[in-house]
């Protein structure tokens, strides 16, 4: 068997499309000895402009980017794979755009499977969703997106595989955030006022631009609609009730200077909190699904310092699943670490789960090819 060659339209080369890069190109041997296959980005891109491959530049993707990238539409990417005959593709959004979202079904529709760290277009009104399925099943298409809830860690597949065995979950609760949990795990054990402590995650660069996208629990919400969509519930983003961490006075609504000044606002409440707390207790901020209630909740809690929640350390995530099977002892899924390096790499082991269902589809074309 020939090696195969894999195309990857790479969308956004950011810090997570530019890592995933390094890590193809430094473990390309690998990929050629172990499972015969060759990654090839063809086409990369950011939010505007897109690099496509010309003969004789290669592995110097930066410096191609910054001379040759030219404005582009997803139409142009689409009309350049058939025109240079390109096989085997798979689209990466490695981005937080909703507009790319949009052109997840023309790209199906195109011959690309989908491999993404973004999970907007699974918290879409779930007519969307749906249509994704039933495109991905006309075209026999892949769509992965493990990246998208737990960074490197395999929640959604855990979830999708005991849910499809039969299994019944009977709830999901855990800490999502890797900037959230930063901030909680140093509070509930540093004598340091909450405001200190959000200012460390900002410089450390843990939250977002604007740490308000952090504490609205907006991003928690997300994520536990779309792990509650793997069970097959069907609930909309409006239907999870989020007890945001921002304050009356210092929300979205105010100015970001203002927000930036006045942080020390967060202080007396959370002191407050943590102070009322039953002895030897933390807070964390969780999301929880109650499947029997058909609930979605994004809350700030009081958990036993060593119960699991509780002993948390840095920026772990970690996620209870509660199954019938089971009872009261839930499935644990933990994992620490934060950054580029660890989405990247969760979005590469994605990728080879499709280029192994390409290996397999291509071995029978060729056994039924000798065959005949």
């Amino acid at each position: 068997m020939s090696t195969l060659r894999i195309n990857v339209v790479l969308f956004g080369i950011g810090n997570i499309g530019g890592a995933l890069i390094q890590q193809v190109l430094e473990s390309q041997q690998f990929f050629l000895e172990k499972k015969n296959i060759e990654l090839r980005f063809p086409i990369i891109t950011n939010s505007s402009l897109a690099f496509f491959e010309k003969e004789g530049l290669k592995n110097t993707w930066e410096a191609n980017f910054a001379q040759s990238a030219i404005p582009f539409r997803v139409e142009d990417i689409i009309e350049y794979t058939e025109n240079q005959g390109l096989e085997n593709l798979i689209a990466i959004d490695a981005t937080a755009s909703p507009e790319l979202v949009k052109s997840y079904i023309s790209l199906i529709q195109n011959g690309f499977h989908i491999v993404s760290a973004n999970k907007i277009a699974n918290t879409l009104h779930h007519d969307f969703y749906k249509e994704i399925r039933r495109n991905l099943k006309k075209f026999d298409k892949s769509y992965l997106y493990e990246t998208s809830v737990g960074k490197g860690l395999p929640i959604i597949n855990t979830i999708r595989d005991l849910h499809f065995s039969g299994e019944k979950i009977t709830k999901i609760r855990g800490v999502f955030s890797s900037s959230l949990s930063y901030i909680f795990n140093r509070f509930g054990n540093e004598k340091l006022p909450f405001s200190k402590v959000l200012q460390d995650a900002e410089k450390l660069g843990y939250t977002n631009t604007d740490s308000r996208e952090d504490l609205s629990g907006n991003d928690v919400a997300e994520k536990l609609l779309v792990l509650a969509r793997e069970i097959e519930l069907q609930v909309e983003i409006t239907e999870v009730k989020i007890t945001s961490l921002l304050l009356p006075n210092l929300n979205k609504k105010h100015k970001k200077s203002e927000y930036a000044s006045r942080k020390d606002l967060f202080d007396a409440p959370y002191k407050i909190a943590k102070l009322t707390q039953k002895e030897n207790h933390v807070l964390r901020y969780i999301g929880e699904i109650d499947v029997e209630s058909n609930t979605l909740e994004v809350k700030l809690v009081s958990e036993p310092i060593n119960s699991a929640l509780g002993q948390l350390k840095g920026t772990d995530n970690l996620v209870e699943i509660y199954t019938k099977s089971n009872g009261v002892n839930p499935i644990i899924i933990h994992g620490g670490g934060i950054g580029k390096q660890i989405v990247a790499r969760g979005v590469l082991n994605d990728i080879l789960k499709i280029t192994d269902r390409m290996q397999q589809l291509d071995q029978t074309k060729y056994k039924e090819t000798v065959w005949l």
